[in-house]
């Protein structure tokens, strides 16, 4: 890789041989704008990687050729490198700090330069009455105006986005527990119907969490169906990833079939020791599916621990309608007993209160809690697990968020192999230092792409590294039908990964997660060079990516 003094040095010696050329050979010694020499060059198709250079001029690929004559503006030596489309990651939860921190710095210095956002059930739009980018919570009225916002709020990466059946419900229905009467349901169908024609791109479930865990399977095919005639997804955190997760995929599967529509499973799992052993049926029941016409695919990030709120570990009934209501159940002696030991069975199936690590909370008084599991906190403070988790709780009206340490590293071999996973990271976008340095957060979020690559693909080999760009850029984009990203081609856009496939790996843990992953040497967003030599530019070229 051409470090910045010999690209100054050669820069300037050509310049001195220029001085005094004819004006016509001066433009025709950059004809493009960037030429990548050298590097073996995969085009996300999942066919392996050949030695070629690749020129980009205003946005887009030109060429890729055994030898481009053509000189660019900026030239990078990719000899030894691969060179791969722009990540893209399928469930992301990278706008959370996008607002605040536009330079995405996490998600640059992994070499993803879009992010699919909407996940989990709940999304930026719609709102029930107006709002834009002046809104604390940057909630907008409709997909339009999020686009607008997007593009005045210039983010260092592209962003997609699907509608949230939960923001849906919530907007319509409200909190509580009780089916959508005719006229909701129409409604809510009509709000899918205005954000796909906006330029949705699917529509998620969070069916663990509220308000969505409240709906029906009829009310989720229903809302799905729109999505058939467009061929987008039905993406779905399903309602249970434990004991009930053979129910969960059969559930998702049936809204799927009933709606017409395709299928994305977020972040398959088997949560708890005692679940591992059900992948096999898992994958039998989505093979299934496929086999009767259903699309069934899914994606998962490459760790053994999930992030959540800690009311999470509480049951469902418990939280229905609002936060205030959930805290005065904990205390009301007519629920407490019950939810106490439905929480306490939850924790045991993870493996105990220290597989329960507190990542980030509301009240500035807790903030040392922030990183601590939940065993050693309780220990520490004198407490019982249980009224400690409850206090915590309560001292932050609920807003507490957690990682839990619940899954197979064995079986996140077998689901990075299968030919119908993807890779996500279900995180968001962090920093080092200013504003998207945030709570202690799941080190996904800082360093899921490498980790796969340098751990599963170069030290565990459970899949090839064609197979690994394969599921970071063509499949999502196919999936979403970002029909112009994933892929190294003439005439598509030019997002653009250069990263050393023999040392690139993640460097954020769960102890530390503020830091950045190593091997990633250029990331280039719409023909704009964001990263080089590890070095982040000022250019912030991320779009909208509204799907047609």
């Amino acid at each position: 890789m051409t470090t910045r003094r010999d690209f100054l040095r050669q820069s300037s010696s050509a310049l001195a041989v220029l001085a005094g050329a004819p004006a016509v050979l001066l433009r025709s010694r950059a004809r493009v704008d960037i030429v990548i020499r050298g590097g073996t060059v995969f085009d996300g198709s999942g066919a392996a990687g050949i030695e070629r250079d690749l020129s980009i001029r205003a946005g887009r690929i030109v060429s890729i050729a055994r030898r481009i004559a053509d000189h660019g503006t900026v030239e990078i030596d990719a000899r030894g490198r691969a060179v791969a489309p722009g990540f893209i990651d399928i469930h992301s939860h990278g706008d959370g700090n996008l607002w605040a921190d536009p330079r995405a710095e996490s998600l640059i210095r992994q070499g993803v330069t879009t992010i699919v956002v909407g996940q989990d059930g709940s999304s930026r739009a719609p709102r029930a009455s107006g709002g834009d980018d002046s809104d604390a919570r940057h909630q907008f009225e409709n997909f339009n105006a999020l686009w607008a916002a997007l593009e005045r709020l210039h983010p260092a990466v592209n962003v997609a986005s699907m509608v949230g059946l939960g923001t849906l419900r919530d907007v319509v229905v409200g909190g509580k527990d009780r089916p959508a009467t005719a006229t909701e349901l129409a409604r809510m169908e009509q709000f899918v119907r205005d954000a796909l024609a906006a330029g949705a791109c699917g529509a998620s479930t969070g069916l663990e969490y509220t308000p969505g865990a409240f709906a029906s399977r009829d009310e989720l095919i229903a809302l799905s169906r729109p999505l058939a005639a467009r061929g987008l997804p039905y993406a779905t955190h399903m309602r249970n990833e434990d004991d009930r997760v053979l129910e969960a995929i059969d559930e998702a599967i049936a809204v799927a079939r009933g709606a017409g529509c395709s299928l994305e499973i977020s972040h398959l799992k088997c949560e708890g020791p005692r679940n591992w052993r059900k992948l096999d049926q898992a994958f039998a029941r989505i093979a299934d599916a496929r086999a009767a016409g259903c699309d069934a695919t899914f994606d998962r990030y490459p760790y053994v621990a999930y992030q959540t709120g800690l009311t999470n570990l509480f049951p469902v009934w418990s939280r229905d309608g609002s936060t205030d209501a959930f805290l005065a159940r904990l205390a009301d002696s007519a629920t407490a007993s019950r939810i106490r030991t439905e929480t306490l069975a939850k924790v045991d199936l993870i493996g105990g209160w220290n597989d329960v690590l507190i990542s980030n909370v509301a009240n500035p008084g807790d903030r040392a809690v922030e990183g601590q599991r939940l065993g050693d906190y309780a220990s520490r403070s004198g407490e019982d697990p249980y009224e400690a988790t409850v206090g915590l709780l309560r001292r932050n009206h609920g807003n507490v968020g957690m990682v839990g340490f619940a899954m197979s590293e064995d079986n996140l071999d077998r689901i990075f192999a299968h030919p119908q996973s993807m890779v996500c990271s279900d995180g968001g976008s962090y920093a080092v230092d200013g504003p998207a340095r945030d709570g202690h957060p799941h080190p996904r979020g800082l360093g899921t792409f490498p980790r796969v690559l340098g751990r599963y693909v170069r030290e565990r080999k459970a899949l090839t590294l064609e197979q690994a760009i394969h599921k970071m850029s063509g499949f999502p984009a196919s999936r979403v039908h970002l029909r112009d990203r994933g892929r190294l081609a003439p005439g598509a856009a030019a997002d653009v990964v250069v990263f050393d496939p023999s040392t690139i790996h993640d460097t954020a843990t769960y102890e530390q997660p503020f830091q950045y992953p190593v091997g990633i040497e250029a990331v280039i967003v719409n023909g704009a060079i964001a990263l080089r030599d590890g070095q982040r530019t000022a250019q912030h070229a991320g779009a909208p990516l509204p799907v047609a």
